[in-house]
């Protein structure tokens, strides 16, 4: 196809099937254990996903309650960092803490 053969109505349907979609999210999630400390925990989400002690606090009660509590919705590469940034976190100060991500 030349250039010539585009109209206004090929381009505009050429724009139409090619429309950017939302990326997918992903949910990152902090799973209970037995030995991380509560303080630890909060402290976590407060430097990682930028709660407020409030927030920090019931989202520690979550995982400490229900086994698991979500931090944050991100795009694939922001939740694969902040991920990596938890377990990292978490294994230089010698906490079993595991932080994971699912589609959302």
């Amino acid at each position: 196809m030349s250039q010539s053969d585009f109209t206004a109505d090929t381009l505009l349907q050429s724009i139409s099937r090619n429309q950017l979609q939302e990326p997918p999210m992903f949910k990152v999630i902090l799973l209970n254990d037995d030995f991380t400390p509560m303080e630890f925990v909060i402290d976590t989400l407060i430097r990682f996903f930028d709660k407020s002690i409030d927030d920090a606090t019931q989202i520690m009660l979550n995982v400490h309650l229900k086994g698991m509590g979500v931090c944050g919705v991100y795009t694939r590469d922001i939740a694969e960092t902040k991920v990596m940034q938890v377990n990292r976190h978490a294994r230089t100060h010698q906490h079993p803490l595991q932080c994971r991500m699912e589609k959302n």
